[in-house]
């Protein structure tokens, strides 16, 4: 009954937690109230995403699990943004929601270090110093040295279908209660928030005849950079439109909505701002006559099709009448209805930048539990607190990424640098670096410390250190090759979509050109096409934005000296004059761990930051006093 890390959960921040764990060598055991709903996909059927996207690929790059599982089991790969910038572009795919939760549940199985306890936790203990463990709802009492909550949406869960609500965590699933006020016990502060889910419908009750079909990537791009290439048959997906009917049907029916009812209203957490549930979208966007909504299969062998683009918690009936204003739908059958859930979280400016509760050692949080939403953001927080966890238990140093080094880095500060009153969403505008924080890098930016961990094996690190040199060798090479004007060297540039020249060009000045590919200088020198196709995109687009990354790395490098600015944990901000009483309240409350961090909390001016840098220098005197 003793372990060195317990992990509360069973989605995608507690598998990525406790793989972590049980990897670096500790051992783990992973809480779940349904052995056969580990890595269920509680939601919309897909991996990634604009900026999500990126996320998984550094899950990859670390040592993670999610995008392995992405390739394995998905069944339609989209670059999304593909003419745009390789900064903002996103790798998505439709997943088969059984095939993913299968291979998860095989995965956590076959791990060794690492036990499934199927109960439910009720509580958590404490020594009054650290953690010490759990207890079940049946009084049985479990050690641990760490322990990690990463409950989701389960927090006093609450569904709700029109003004008809019960308990649950999500549909079929009962919530956890107890476990709320053990977090309250141990002084943590908690909130409420809201999200919700689409109707799922029956595939043979739609015409296709009369939606436009949205076909994947011919050329399928694979997640992971152990993957070599994605072999499964790509599946269809549809698009098809609301109308003003539509809204007509809601804005008649809001008296039965549970969160726009002014008798009845229920629902009091906010909701996820940049994925709004369909009655969200006709209220706040009144002159949209028309939104989009994608069609997509939740299985490969299933008729059950998810309907991107229409959470709801209205009444089914109300369901049913909107879905019949849109063409293809007039004789839908819904096979489960759509729903909102609210649920507890904790306000993530009580964590450090390890996910560790401040003051609390030994208790981190991961995914739903610290205001996300996100499979990828979940499972990214998941993977950051288990290896943190376990770093701690060996004594070393916790990995905390930063905004320059990572989009994981970028999110756990936005996290904990503000305030948060909705449900978080990672987006690429968020990354002031973006440009540097690409998906064809990630592994250049952050294997080494998944090395370092143990979480990354030698074939790993062998394929790291050839990307490495490929790059160096490709780009010294492409400098000192050049093309000559000639009708045939021209020929060959229009060929491929760019203009001639009238002066001798180096191939790498060549591939600095936006619509040129490293590929397309084979028609000039010999390429090497068997590499994996991470080494070509990272080599184009270091090769193409230079000057930008250049650019980049210099405010990186500027910015250096706030961001490792520490400020003493123990920091009395009450005891000087000159910050605004706001900027003593908030900084008091969050307990930034640099001046950087300072700089980003919601209501921190430079004016504050300036007078914040005085007080530290004088702090120091006093300290050497």
């Amino acid at each position: 009954m003793d372990y060195s890390v317990i992990v509360i959960g069973a989605g995608h921040a507690g598998i990525e937690a406790a793989l972590a764990c049980a990897r670096m060598g500790e051992k783990t055991a992973l809480f779940t109230i349904n052995k056969d709903k580990i890595g269920e996909m509680s939601c919309n059927p897909a991996i990634g995403g604009l900026a999500k996207g990126q996320l998984v690929r550094e899950i990859d790059a670390l040592g993670g699990e999610m995008a392995k599982a992405a390739d394995k089991t998905c069944i339609q790969f989209k670059v999304l943004n593909i003419k745009k910038g390789p900064a903002v572009r996103g790798l998505r795919a439709q997943a088969d929601m059984k095939e993913y939760r299968l291979y998860m549940k095989n995965v956590i199985g076959d791990q060794s270090n690492l036990d499934v306890v199927e109960t439910m936790v009720d509580s958590i203990t404490s020594d009054g110093i650290k953690i010490t463990g759990v207890i079940t709802e049946s009084g049985a009492e479990y050690k641990a040295k760490a322990v990690i909550v990463a409950t989701g949406t389960f927090l006093n869960g609450r569904m709700f279908v029109g003004l008809e609500s019960k308990e649950g965590g999500r549909l079929g699933d009962p919530p956890s209660n107890k476990l709320s006020g053990s977090l309250l016990g141990l002084g943590l502060k908690l909130g409420r928030l809201k999200t919700g889910t689409t109707p799922r419908v029956n595939k043979n009750s739609l015409d296709f005849s009369r939606f436009s079909e949205q076909p994947g990537d011919k050329v399928p791009t694979p997640f992971s950079f152990t993957s070599s290439k994605i072999v499964t048959e790509q599946v269809m997906c549809w698009l098809a439109n609301t109308n003003e009917r539509t809204n007509e049907v809601i804005l008649a029916n809001l008296d039965r909505s549970p969160l726009y009812s002014t008798k009845n209203r229920m629902i009091f957490g906010l909701g996820p701002r940049y994925c709004p549930s369909i009655e969200d979208k006709v209220m706040k966007f009144p002159e949209k006559k028309k939104h989009h909504v994608f069609i997509e299969p939740q299985e490969r062998f299933s008729d059950e099709m998810y309907l991107n683009g229409l959470s709801t918690s209205l009444p089914l009936d109300v369901q049913y009448a909107y879905l019949h204003t849109i063409p293809g739908f007039e004789k839908v059958e819904i096979l489960k209805p759509g729903y909102g859930i609210e649920y507890d979280f904790v306000p993530p400016s009580q964590l450090n930048s390890a996910l560790e509760i401040k003051g609390m050692p030994g208790l981190y949080l991961a995914g739903q539990i610290n205001g996300t939403s996100g499979y990828e953001e979940a499972a990214a927080q998941g993977l950051i607190a288990g290896m943190n966890a376990a770093l701690k238990i060996r004594g070393e140093e916790p990995f905390c990424p930063k905004r320059s080094q990572s989009y994981i880095g970028v999110m756990i500060d936005d996290l904990i640098t503000n305030d948060l009153k909705e449900p978080y969403r990672l987006f690429s505008s968020r990354a002031e670096y973006r440009l540097v924080l690409r998906s064809d890098n990630a592994d250049i930016r952050l294997t080494e410390y998944g090395i370092k961990a143990g979480l990354v094996d030698e074939s790993r690190k062998k394929e790291l250190h050839e990307k490495q040199e490929f790059f160096r060798d490709e780009i010294k090479r492409l400098h000192s090759i050049h093309i000559h004007p000639s009708e045939e060297t021209n020929a060959k540039l229009v060929s491929i979509g760019t203009t001639a020249i009238t002066d001798e060009l180096s191939l790498y000045s060549l591939l600095k050109r936006p619509e040129i590919s490293y590929l397309d200088l084979k028609h000039f020198t010999d390429i090497n096409e068997t590499v994996p196709g991470h080494f070509m995109e990272f080599l184009n687009a270091e090769v193409q934005y230079d000057g930008y990354i250049a650019r980049s790395m210099k405010e990186i490098e500027h910015s250096k000296s706030l961001e490792e600015k520490q400020i003493p944990g123990n920091f009395d901000y009450s005891r000087y004059h000159g910050l605004s009483i706001e900027a003593k309240q908030k900084l008091s409350i969050i307990r930034p761990a640099t001046i950087g961090q300072a700089s980003r909390i919601m209501g921190i001016t430079p004016a504050d930051i300036n007078v914040l840098l005085i007080m530290l220098k004088k702090h120091g005197r006093d300290s050497s006093d």
